[in-house]
């Protein structure tokens, strides 16, 4: 599955690449069975917030949930149900992460490490 060159995957590339550039990021794996699973989270100054993923979700994504006292991450399934990713937020990310309203969720392509496609999912700040 490739991505077709249009003006709205181009802006997307630019948005992306603009994110690694100016962002922090961390890497984890999943909590899941599947150990190939990999989450990236990447955010910048200006709380812009992208998720790269290694594979797609078992189930629909409907959004995702952060805890400023827990400086967690959750994913929250169209069913409701949490995946029990927990993704630990370091400090200097948090503070950026406060002021975020969406994620930009990319899947990636392992092989080639090109995004295969993205959508814009909310994002929930709270304190627990």
């Amino acid at each position: 599955m490739g991505i077709t060159k249009t003006g709205e995957d181009d802006a997307m590339s630019r948005l992306i690449d603009q994110y690694v550039d100016n962002a922090d990021q961390a890497v984890y794996a999943s909590e899941i069975d599947d150990p190939a699973f990999k989450l990236n989270l990447a955010v910048n100054n200006e709380a812009r917030v992208v998720v790269f993923h290694s594979k797609p979700f078992r189930m629909k994504l409907s959004w995702l949930e952060f805890d400023l006292n827990r400086n967690r991450l959750d994913f929250i399934m169209n069913d409701g149900s949490v995946r029990n990713f927990g993704i630990p937020v370091p400090p200097d990310m948090s503070r950026y992460m406060q002021n975020a309203f969406q994620v930009l969720m990319v899947l990636m392509d392992e092989k080639t490490g090109e995004p295969e496609g993205g959508n814009y999912l909310p994002l929930i700040v709270h304190r627990a």
